[in-house]
């Protein structure tokens, strides 16, 4: 290697794909970023959404900023495994109008997947960071495995409380809907999809929404997944008594423009969690696009830096 070259110039290692027994039937794909002896950074991917999600250059921001980066499926996603439950559209209904309904699993068996991810990679304590319903997850495992979370960044996600953090009532019947039998009628209707709930002022290009898109069939659609988990944060309870018992360093991150999960959610989040820094950005909706992704970066590492000192 060159004399000339800086550290910010030598080449991310990244890992292939690969996959780990989580417990309990489960399989998790995963991948990393960085070097292992790093500030090891668990990534927690929302609804729907593929580890692909968490954009590769992000990831590798993440990495020369000093973390070990991991990135993955979560269960009924992308390759990791697929449980079985089905989940009709009517009990989606009920569960959105409030009607107790019970679910195939729960946000704990998510955050517990999480837990053994790390179990599997030797990982004693991480710095967690989620986004929508990848937040909630987060948010619970620093509840439930306090000793495993050294510091939590939640990003446009919220408490669990029904009164903060509700969606635009436009997204509903969006959502509900089939995202096209083929290929092409999937990249169309989710990248306007993608469009509608994206950032105002940060907009992604349509090549950009279309590569996404595509990328997401190409791993594997599971819609049967996607209903099981959006049951799963429907029938999540209200995290806010717990998350006020939380000392862990902590930083909320929610955009003023969010249609998906109103910017109440993470208003609430910060309010509960002691200490909590709340980084609101205007323009941002519910993704996270590269103009944005130093300012991410930056306040996960200024997240972990306060654990660190």
């Amino acid at each position: 290697m060159s004399s000339s070259t800086t550290p910010t110039e030598r080449p991310v290692p990244e890992s292939e794909e690969l996959f780990a027994p989580v417990g309990r039937g489960i399989e998790l794909c995963y991948q990393t970023f960085g070097d292992p002896d790093g500030d090891p950074l668990i990534l927690v991917m929302g609804l729907g959404g593929p580890m692909g999600w968490w954009p590769a250059p992000l990831c590798r921001l993440l990495a020369e900023r000093g973390f070990y980066v991991v990135r993955f499926d979560n269960r009924d996603i992308g390759r990791s495994t697929r449980v079985t439950g089905r989940v009709g559209r009517a009990t989606i209904l009920r569960a959105f109008g409030g009607a107790p309904v019970r679910a195939p699993y729960t946000i704990s068996d998510m955050a517990a997947d999480a837990v053994g991810l790390l179990d599997h990679l030797g990982i004693e304590r991480a710095h967690v960071v989620g986004v929508s319903m990848g937040g909630m997850i987060a948010q619970t495992m620093a509840i439930e495995f306090p000793q495993r979370v050294a510091s939590l960044t939640s990003i446009m996600s919220t408490t669990g409380k029904r009164t903060v953090g509700w969606q635009h009532p436009s997204l509903l019947p969006r959502l509900m809907a089939k995202r096209g039998a083929t290929k092409a009628q999937y990249i169309a209707i989710s990248a306007r999809m993608a469009r509608l709930i994206g950032s105002p002022a940060y907009p992604e290009t349509t090549a950009t929404l279309r590569a996404r898109a595509e990328e997401t069939w190409d791993r594997g659609l599971n819609p049967a997944g996607v209903l099981r988990q959006m049951l799963a944060v429907l029938t999540q309870p209200n995290r806010g008594a717990r998350l006020r018992g939380l000392r862990v360093p902590t930083t909320v991150i929610h955009g003023l423009a969010d249609k998906m999960v109103h910017v109440s959610g993470g208003r609430a989040t910060a309010a509960a969690i002691p200490g909590a820094e709340l980084v609101l950005i205007d323009g941002m909706g519910h993704d996270m696009p590269h103009q944005l992704h130093r300012t991410l970066a930056d306040a996960i590492r200024r997240t972990a830096d306060r654990a660190q000192g």
